[in-house]
């Protein structure tokens, strides 16, 4: 029964691939460049993050339907009078899979009592499928191949984001040029525009307890996706919160700076209508303390938002 609902779960990906959301993560306050290339080098350090999620668990023998991984790294370059990125994502479901590598670059200036990043960000985006491995002759479906096909094409993006010592707020957008991807077998399809919005606030409770609210916003013009997030922080060292994805289900979080540098995180994911579509993250990140002779330092935020 799994094995006909991943079959299942590939043919719809195959057939409806022009409208996919790009690929979720519940931790999306620690991988804001993975949207915004207007985040990169606003934490003044050389930012490295490494995520991990398992989807659907239950749906495989292997443990999970679907997995993604994404790797970033961002750094200030005064000398570019900015900040520069690349993330990396990875994304697989069953036999279906999507590799997107984007390089970023962002103007930072100051403004007000923050600083605002307007960037863009130029890459690759691959798209997949094992078609061999689902046995399309048994289903019938001619719109799975029968064997191994893959595809390519430029994607671009462009991100505004903007922070001050307590609060942080971005809008940016994926795939702007809504670029055609075409198959080794002569399918091809369109990748969907996509707007992101990101907003949080720091705010101290007492001397060792603070409250992180954020929320993000994910559309594709057809549908849309919220994330509203809490974490409570104590004594800057560890935190736990939760999130609400709406109409979806709710996250759970955890995670601890082991030191100014070192962090890492958990998530897990509870959906409302099936618990054997729950999901599992891990975040890991660390920091490389550069020197500049730029003094906007007031403007970063050391804090994890």
């Amino acid at each position: 029964m799994k094995k006909i609902i991943i079959l299942i779960l590939a043919v719809i990906s195959v057939i409806t691939v022009s409208a996919q959301q790009d690929p979720q993560f519940t931790q999306n306050m620690f991988n804001k460049l993975a949207n915004n290339p207007g985040f990169a080098g606003s934490r003044g350090v050389i930012a490295t993050s490494i995520l991990h999620r398992s989807q659907w668990m239950g749906f495989s023998d292997d443990g999970a339907a679907a997995s993604t991984q994404n790797f970033s790294v961002d750094a200030e370059l005064p000398s570019l009078y900015g900040g520069v990125g690349l993330n990396v994502v990875k994304d697989n479901i069953a036999e279906f899979s999507n590799l997107g590598l984007q390089a970023s670059y962002a103007y930072r200036t100051e403004l007000g009592v923050g600083q605002i990043g307007m960037g863009m960000s130029v890459g690759m985006y691959q798209s997949g499928l094992n078609g061999g491995a689902l046995r399309s002759a048994q289903s019938g479906d001619p719109a799975i191949p029968t064997g191994d096909v893959k595809g390519s094409s430029l994607d671009i993006g462009a991100g505004v984001y903007y922070n001050t010592q307590d609060v942080y707020i971005g809008l940016s957008s994926a795939h702007m040029t809504e670029p055609t991807i075409e198959w080794s077998d002569g399918q091809n399809f369109s990748l969907t525009r996509h707007y992101f919005l990101i907003a949080g606030y720091y705010h101290e409770l007492s001397s060792l307890l603070s409250l992180n609210p954020s929320i993000y916003l994910k559309s594709d013009g057809a549908t849309s996706q919220l994330d509203i997030n809490t974490n409570l922080i104590y004594n800057n060292k560890m935190w736990g919160g939760v999130s609400y994805r709406l109409d979806e289900g709710i996250s759970l979080l955890a995670g601890m700076n082991v030191n100014e540098d070192l962090r890492f995180g958990l998530a897990y994911d509870v959906t409302i209508m099936n618990a054997m579509s729950n999901s599992l993250e891990f975040m890991l990140g660390y920091n490389f303390k550069i020197k500049t002779n730029k003094a906007i330092s007031k403007y970063k935020n050391p804090r994890f938002l």
